[in-house]
């Protein structure tokens, strides 16, 4: 008899169900993130626009809107770990949280300084930003994980509620400096190393959305029903302690010049490190954002759910985009862009720029609108790769 030849089974390749309001909302916030960093190299950065003393009503909310992106992030890496326990092992998800940080923090010290902020090579100034507390607080929660869930979540807690208790420490010693105190941890003649994301909240804040990612396994209306009254509830609470005014962050509100101006000023919480205040005053909002898109995208936001599934892609990309926009309007408006590739100082970063330089907030929302327009396409090329393909190396991007 022929032989009957046996018959070829393609492996099944297993792929994590992708929660969508989870990836709209983070699309969201990472659009808002380009405006604040159009705003740092076509504005004025060496002025505090949250400072009601000095500021404009439309400049504060240009720069509060954008203190949602970097509290909502952290505690969406926390969700997406435990939703990946759907594929992965504990030991597996705790391998790749450790590497993806060690990434993170390799990514921080050379990708995003030297071709994204600064564009030079020379090391004269680090800053130790975003992608260095992710990194570190994936690297954390990897030994977190082999806890059971509501131990990670309590940690959370009780990391964001109580690390205020910590603001009246001083100390110069540099450990301090990254773990609570935004600050040098070098500093001398030649080289510059500066904490500005701090990692003791920050870590808090990615526990509590390991905690958070539970509620995905749960039926749509019974979710809808946890994360409506949490949003509302954290909202409430920052109401309630801001107004009383003596515990969750280190800078009171005051009464200022009119109603209009006292309420910046009772909207002005620290971000670094992130205050209990500041965590509530942003959290509470994006736990109603969650309820809100829970049933489904809308139309509207559809371009915003592609970026939210390509995070690290977008953030790789905008950076260098927005700078390369700042040398091509320099060129055109002086003739010279050399102080573009030089090491900023903190008084004037991320570049050192000519007198008149800043552009009204008009234009800074132009060139935010040109940097997603652009870089759209590009995500959605990169959300279709990622779809079709389960290469290891994807994950990390």
């Amino acid at each position: 008899m022929p032989a009957i030849a046996e018959p070829v089974v393609e492996p099944v390749v297993t792929k994590r169900v992708r929660i969508e309001s989870i990836d709209v909302v983070r699309g969201v916030i990472m659009i808002l993130m380009a405006l604040d960093h159009v705003r740092d190299f076509f504005g004025n950065s060496g002025f505090n626009p949250t400072d009601p003393a000095t500021t404009t009503i439309a400049l504060f909310f240009t720069r509060w809107i954008t203190h949602f992106c970097a509290p909502v992030f952290f505690l969406l890496t926390g969700a997406g770990a435990y939703l990946s326990l759907g594929k992965k092992t504990k030991r597996e998800l705790a391998q790749f949280l450790f590497t993806r940080g060690l990434w993170l923090i390799f990514l921080e010290l050379t990708v995003t300084r030297c071709l994204g902020w600064q564009f030079n090579f020379d090391y004269h100034l680090t800053l130790l930003l975003v992608l260095w507390a992710l990194g570190w607080s994936m690297i954390v929660l990897s030994a977190l994980v082999y806890l059971p869930a509501s131990v990670v979540t309590a940690v959370g807690v009780v990391m964001i509620a109580t690390h205020n208790l910590l603001d009246s420490v001083q100390s110069s010693n540099p450990l301090w400096t990254i773990l609570h105190s935004p600050g040098f941890v070098v500093n001398s003649p030649g080289r510059i190393i500066f904490v500005t994301y701090a990692l003791i909240p920050w870590i808090g804040v990615t526990a509590a959305g390991y905690g958070l990612g539970q509620i995905y396994s749960w039926p749509s209306l019974r979710r809808k029903a946890f994360l409506l009254p949490l949003g509302i509830g954290l909202t409430a609470a920052f109401v309630v302690l801001r107004a009383i005014n003596v515990y969750g962050d280190p800078l009171p509100w005051s009464t200022q010049r009119s109603a209009a101006f006292t309420v910046l000023s009772f909207l002005n919480t620290a971000k670094y490190p992130p205050s209990l205040l500041y965590l509530l005053m942003t959290l509470g909002p994006a736990m109603l954002f969650l309820w809100a898109v829970d049933a489904g995208t809308p139309r509207w936001l559809r371009p915003a759910l592609i970026i939210g599934k390509v995070p690290m892609f977008y953030y790789l990309l905008h950076i260098p985009l927005i700078h390369l926009l700042a040398i091509v309007v320099c060129y055109a408006r002086y003739g010279q862009v050399h102080w573009m590739f030089e090491s900023p100082n903190l008084g004037q970063f991320p570049i050192t720029k000519p007198p008149g330089w800043e552009y009204s907030l008009p234009i800074i929302y132009l060139v935010w609108a040109v940097v997603v327009i652009t870089l759209y396409p590009l995500c959605r090329w990169f959300a279709e790769l990622k779809r079709r393909r389960n290469d290891a190396w994807l994950s990390y991007f």
